[in-house]
């Protein structure tokens, strides 16, 4: 889906997407470690979060909801990692947004803007049907269906598209991620601050978590 195609079958809900900028990427190593309590200092955007803070190993996931790894980890991998670290206390999950595209972006304004603090029900649910939506020849319309799910109406569904704050925002937490942490591919994963690239297999998550909980 090209950024042209989306503005052109969105109609009015590109008010905002059509300003969605490029980002330039830095130059990093590729595996590398960064500092922990920049990592964790509050951004542009409330973090949005799963278990328990205070737990040994933190891991920040940066994401775009249009990307195919990205739904392969949180298909194949997530379901068992947050039954088997986040659910049972012993990592702490935030999930940051590194939207790819126009579509993406609108993707994780729908989950910001969900009623009831459905942040990841939505992030779950359009990874599950990202080829349903994410490369349709309608995506708006199948965002939209997809988001009755979860309360939007038509109205509202515009609004939140439309939202050129929020774009702002969760545009700052992408160009951070990427000025300061070094991202620049999705999904990129930071697991005590050692940052790791690629959709990790539980297996490859185990070998970095276990020596850190065990230490």
């Amino acid at each position: 889906m090209t950024r042209r195609r989306f503005l052109v079958t969105a109609g009015t809900t590109a008010l905002a997407l059509a300003l969605v900028p490029s980002f330039p990427f830095a130059a990093f190593a590729q595996d590398a470690t960064v500092d922990v309590g920049e990592l964790m200092a509050p951004g542009p955007l409330p973090e949005k979060a799963l278990g328990d803070p205070n737990a040994k190993v933190t891991i920040v996931e940066y994401a775009s909801m249009t990307c195919g790894h990205c739904a392969a980890f949180h298909e194949k991998t997530y379901p068992q990692l947050k039954a088997d670290y986040i659910d049972t206390g012993k990592v702490y999950f935030v999930l940051r947004e590194f939207p790819l595209d126009p579509l993406a972006a609108a993707g994780f304004m729908l989950a910001r803007n969900a009623m009831g603090d459905k942040y990841f029900d939505v992030v779950d649910l359009l990874f599950e049907k990202q080829r349903d939506w994410a490369y349709s020849d309608d995506p708006v319309t199948a965002l939209r269906t997809l988001a009755k799910q979860f309360g939007y109406t038509d109205a509202t569904f515009e609004q939140t598209l439309s939202d050129q704050a929020l774009l702002d925002k969760i545009n700052q937490v992408r160009a951070r991620g990427s000025d300061e942490f070094g991202v620049n591919s999705t999904p990129t994963f930071f697991i005590n601050g050692q940052r790791h690239r690629g959709a990790m297999s539980l297996e490859e998550l185990a070998k970095v978590v276990d020596p850190m909980l065990a230490g």
